[in-house]
């Protein structure tokens, strides 16, 4: 894609040029020496002038597009540069991405009344390749489009005008008309070869976007409970798009939103001052930190004396009473050492940064919400309508009681993410059942002038709730919610029953046995979370995860294992790959299983770009389990190395193993995302 400054220029002289012709036809109309020799030559003027504003009008709108999302973070959320070809190694070409670009200026071009029209292109299965390895569908509904305009034109005859229009590109090789106009592309091997060895020398890099400071909010487990299976969701989905967006090259700000403040909290110190007396120079042994809420709640209910203490606990605490304030960081701090272990376990970064946080913020915000005549008072509690008055549900910024809300404590946050932490994009990963919520909050922060669609974006990240086998939601036996900590340590339990079963205890050390556990178990609970929609329900069950069949984890890491030892296996040295390729290994993708793998790992850009825009990553596990599949036929079909009668290697394929070396690395960085931890022996 042209630079700003580069299609500025371009226009200037265009402009420059349609003036001069213009003056031209006007001054022959008057007769002021110039003059054609026939009617024909200020027809074919005229109609060269007409054609020149077109084009200008094109670049005009380029241009205003390109200054909107320079200006306009969200005008344009991810800017992809597709239509050009990267000038360094640090990146990958997302092929669906240039090539939407290339028919979109060749519409442009052949149908300047459509310019801005995007081009349609998707990718075409691989059990189909007559039909090209992309496909173009536009010409059947600009066929439409110019039909309510008067012009009647054929798909077919649209597809030939775009593919005449279409400028070269060294990725593609021919374009065919197929149909009533579907128009088929195919990928140059020249092209594939140049790319996977570019990957193989310089590493799996991501294709180009404009970067932004994007912030996640994601896991948000609440002080003195432990997490349970309603956290995993949230945890393992918010970690994977954090990775994907930080491979991508973003500024990501990781926010555990604890639920650290609260009324709560009264009863907590109240029951930690009788049961721990000495807690402010000493620090209280508390053992179960669940039980010791369950406790102290049981008291709240049921004796009125403690629980008028406890609401007297909450006010000093309010009022940053020194004794409370110690009381309640104690409490804290058992907390995040608990959940510290689950995201040690499960290789989870995050900053905490919980409710308490934004108490002062919260008074700050209140007062923006007066001066701005936004907030009224309703049956003694002070609210605020997200849109128009009595419309919706009003947002409850001060309780009758004196005291704040979740809705209070959002919108300072909301407020500190995009004007103190500066964020472009907030992320928040939760259920789906506040999806309501934060579109009020998202309604009342515009509408307080907090936030700005045009320069800002913020996503909710939903999901379903876990399921039992029984389809009903995921419990104990005894009915209560499932720790997070006990289905941990039962994946552990079933991967290492997995792992002796098929005699891996003999061929592995004990070192490589626990790795392999550990691989297994938690790869095992991460994928089978992602590799769902996550918008929808899953039911939770260890056998169908530990399968080494279908798009399982299992079944990925086993065959990323197989895939590594095959170059560790041939008997020559290809630990540096860009030394290998030096020495004159070539990629030769002349077998139809070589090219249908090729074709595979070069879609890796496409799924990256498609996932930061919907963030839904199942669609990088269908990805995994495609390469794993695919490359499954090219190695039934394709030997890598040949052995005599007697197992003596005779010939190895250096291009194969290069082939393997690259679906090795892409499926790698996609594990990566993915929080899976492949191991060398399994």
């Amino acid at each position: 894609m042209c630079s700003l400054e580069h299609e500025a220029a371009v226009v200037d002289e265009m402009e420059q040029l349609t003036a001069h012709l213009r003056t031209q036809i006007e001054n022959t109309k008057r007769g002021e020496g110039f003059e054609f020799e026939d009617d024909e030559e200020y027809a074919k003027l005229k109609m060269e002038n007409t054609k020149l504003k077109h084009r200008l009008a094109i670049l005009n709108k380029a241009i205003v597009a390109e200054e909107n999302s320079q200006g306009s973070p969200s005008a344009v959320v991810t800017q992809y540069a597709s239509a050009a070809l990267p000038t360094t190694d640090s990146e990958m070409i997302s092929i669906t991405e240039h090539i939407t670009d290339l028919f979109t200026k060749a519409i442009a071009v052949a149908f300047p009344q459509l310019a801005g029209t995007s081009a349609i292109i998707s990718p075409v299965s691989a059990t189909t390749p007559k039909f090209g390895d992309y496909q173009c569908n536009s010409p059947m509904s600009l066929a439409k489009t110019l039909k309510a305009s008067g012009i009647n034109k054929s798909p077919r005859d649209i597809a030939n005008e775009i593919v005449k229009h279409a400028a070269q590109s060294p990725l593609l090789d021919r374009t065919e008309i197929a149909g009533a106009g579907f128009i088929n592309v195919f990928i140059k091997k020249d092209y594939a070869v140049s790319a996977i060895s570019n990957l193989l020398r310089y590493g799996v890099k991501p294709p180009a976007c404009r970067k932004q400071r994007i912030l996640v909010d994601f896991s948000s487990p609440n002080i003195a409970k432990q997490m349970h299976v309603g956290h995993l969701r949230s945890t393992i989905i918010g970690e994977s798009i954090c990775r994907l967006l930080e491979f991508l090259g973003h500024d990501v700000l990781r926010i555990n939103h604890l639920g650290d403040w609260g009324t709560q909290f009264g009863m907590l110190i109240a029951h930690l001052e009788d049961r721990f007396p000495n807690f402010v120079t000493e620090s209280p042994p508390i053992g179960d930190l669940q039980a010791f809420y369950k406790e102290s709640k049981k008291r709240f209910d049921e004796d009125e004396v403690f629980k008028k203490r406890a609401y007297n606990c909450v006010v000093l605490l309010q009022n940053g009473d020194p004794n409370s304030i110690k009381a309640w960081t104690q409490i804290c701090d058992v907390s995040r050492e608990e959940f510290q272990k689950i995201y040690d376990r499960l290789d989870i970064t995050l900053k905490p940064l919980g409710e308490s946080f934004y108490q002062s913020r919260m008074k700050e915000v209140i007062k923006l919400l007066e001066s701005k005549n936004l907030l009224e008072e309703d049956d003694g509690r002070i609210i605020m309508w997200p849109g128009e008055r009595s419309s919706g549900i009003p947002l409850t910024i001060v309780k009758s009681d004196g005291g704040f809300t979740y809705d209070t404590s959002d919108m300072a946050a909301i407020r500190y993410r995009l004007e103190e932490q500066k964020a472009e994009w907030l992320i928040y990963v939760v259920d789906s059942g506040q999806s309501t919520h934060l579109q009020n909050i998202y309604r009342a922060a515009e509408r307080a002038g907090i936030f700005n669609p045009k320069i800002h974006r913020a996503d909710h990240v939903n999901f379903g709730v876990v399921l039992g086998e029984d389809g009903k939601k995921f419990k104990t036996r005894s009915g209560e919610t499932v720790k997070l900590s006990d289905l941990l340590d039962e994946g552990l339990k079933r991967a290492l029953d997995k792992l002796l079963e098929k005699e891996r205890d003999k061929v592995l050390t004990p070192e490589e046995l626990k790795a392999a556990q550990e691989s297994v178990a938690y790869g095992c609970i991460k994928y089978a979370d992602l590799s769902h929609n996550r918008t929808s329900e899953y039911v939770f069950s260890f056998d169908k995860m530990l399968e080494d069949r279908g798009n399982t984890a299992v079944y990925l890491l086993y065959a990323f294992t197989r895939i590594c030892s095959i170059s560790r296996n041939c008997g020559e040295d290809f630990s540096d790959l860009a030394k290998v390729l030096d020495s004159g290994a070539t990629i030769e993708l002349d077998h139809e299983k070589e090219w249908k793998l090729a074709k595979t790992l070069l879609k890796f850009p496409d799924v990256l770009i498609k996932i930061s825009k919907d963030l839904l990553l199942h669609t990088l596990c269908e990805f995994c389990y495609e390469i794993c599949t695919v490359f499954s036929e090219f190695y039934d079909s394709c030997y890598c190395i040949e052995k005599n009668k007697s197992g003596e290697i005779v010939k190895v394929n250096h291009g194969r193993i290069l082939l393997c070396e690259a679906t090795a690395a892409v499926l790698k960085q996609c594990f990566y995302i993915l929080g899976l931890k492949p191991v060398s022996k399994i």
